[in-house]
């Protein structure tokens, strides 16, 4: 795409929303954990969850080279822990790693998927079974996503912290460092609780959780398992515009104001590309999939070694 190349000019008009977008989510997460909070504790709890959950979208931006080239300026902008339970380290390495896979929804090579094993399905016990096929709702992947999604990340870091690999605990402690500055936050100037913060972080893995519910699905061909929600709703902004999903997939690069417009003009294409896999908006998710499960959680298409 020719309009992808950027000038400086561009460049500008490129990162200059970015950066409005992240010292703005900064200053509403800071009202919301202690002025707002003090005068309404509700509304200050949920401006902060929020902001987390637009913070997350931004962390997201980052990863992928945005606002600027440098990639230590990038994440001193996202430094803070605000999110509290992901390493930026750790999410923009696995999320790389799932970008440059190319069978997305693989079991074993695609680090942000959902399905199991066929076998390894087979040997979990029946209560763990029923979890996970209830984590497969939307309301389940709301309620239950934060805490079976977090549990299995950090299993998964500590294998692999004990196989050698240094940059994990480095990313842990780098994150554990970012943590400190919003504690330190919480007990001088702000006025949330512990506790309520804890359940606003929790909150806005659990919106997040909508988000990456449906973006990868079980299907034969790869180039088809990728969504395309055509929301432009205050959903669709919280996460960046990131529901059209495929696009995203395809031009990874691309900022996230200009990927409504980089989809309006190759509609057709994009959804030809991946196989109609569309919904028109979260609503319509929302009333297909709160209590009805999306997909097996065996992939239905794994096979061991190809």
């Amino acid at each position: 795409m020719a309009e992808l190349s950027r000038t400086p000019t561009r460049l500008w008009r490129d990162e200059a929303p970015t950066l409005a977008l992240l010292a703005l989510v900064y200053l509403l997460w800071g009202w919301g954990t202690s002025g707002l909070w003090s005068w309404s504790p509700l509304l200050g709890w949920g401006l902060t969850a929020l902001a987390i959950v637009q913070f997350s979208s931004l962390q997201h931006e980052v990863l992928h080279g945005h606002p600027f080239r440098s990639r230590r300026l990038n994440e001193a902008l996202v430094f803070a822990g605000l999110t509290l339970f992901v390493p930026y380290r750790r999410f923009r390495d696995t999320h790389i790693a799932h970008h440059r896979d190319p069978m997305l929804t693989d079991p074993y090579d695609d680090p942000e998927t959902n399905f199991l094993d066929p076998d390894a399905w087979a040997r979990l016990s029946r209560p763990v079974q029923r979890l996970r096929r209830l984590n497969n709702t939307l309301l389940g992947r709301v309620l239950l996503g934060p805490v079976i999604g977090t549990v299995a990340f950090v299993q998964s870091d500590l294998a692999l912290a004990r196989a050698g690999d240094r940059g994990i605990a480095r990313a842990w402690i780098l994150h554990g460092l970012g943590v400190l500055l919003v504690l330190a936050w919480l007990w001088t100037l702000g006025a949330m609780p512990l506790w309520a913060y804890l359940l606003a972080a929790y909150a806005a893995f659990g919106v997040l959780k909508i988000r990456t519910f449906l973006e990868h699905r079980a299907e034969e061909e790869a180039a088809h398992r990728t969504v395309l929600v055509e929301d432009r709703g205050p959903l669709a902004f919280l996460f960046l515009f990131n529901n059209l999903h495929a696009v995203h997939h395809l031009y990874p690069g691309v900022a996230w104001h200009r990927l409504p417009r980089v989809y309006a003009e190759g509609r057709a294409q994009f959804r030809a590309q991946n196989g109609g896999y569309v919904y028109r908006s979260y609503a319509q998710i929302i009333r297909r999939h709160l209590l009805t499960p999306k997909d097996p959680v065996p992939h239905p298409f794994y096979r061991p070694g190809r």
